[in-house]
């Protein structure tokens, strides 16, 4: 499986755009892009620590999508690659070997793809 995090985060994106036009999932779309911009507000958590718990959840699930944009929002955040691997670790402690292959996997491209565009 050669998932491409880009192409991946951009099908996410673009789906949640497509799918904010149509008429019979525009309102799903707008609550669900309400409830992510009042979570991910600076509020007694910063974006950046939210962004990293984010990850660690991403990774327990294994969600694919999940991990590759909130690997891109942490480090537009100002994340470094070493919290972002230790937040992704937390997972494993929960989630064992599931979590640690979508760690060293997917987590692992979408950082080697995204770090240089926050350098």
């Amino acid at each position: 499986m050669d998932n491409n995090p880009r192409e991946m985060l951009n099908d996410f994106i673009g789906g949640l755009q497509k799918f904010g036009q149509e008429e019979s999932t525009k309102d799903y779309i707008g609550s669900f892009m309400g409830l992510l911009e009042t979570t991910y507000q600076d509020t007694a958590l910063d974006s950046k620590t939210k962004e990293l718990i984010s990850i660690g959840i991403a990774c327990y699930n294994r969600c694919l999508y999940c991990i590759v944009y909130h690997t891109y929002k942490a480090l537009e955040a100002g994340a470094k690659r070493e919290e972002i691997l230790d937040a992704a670790m937390v997972s494993v402690a929960f989630g064992g070997g599931p979590a640690m292959a979508y760690s060293v996997t997917m987590l692992k491209k979408s950082l080697d793809e995204f770090e240089k565009d926050f350098e």
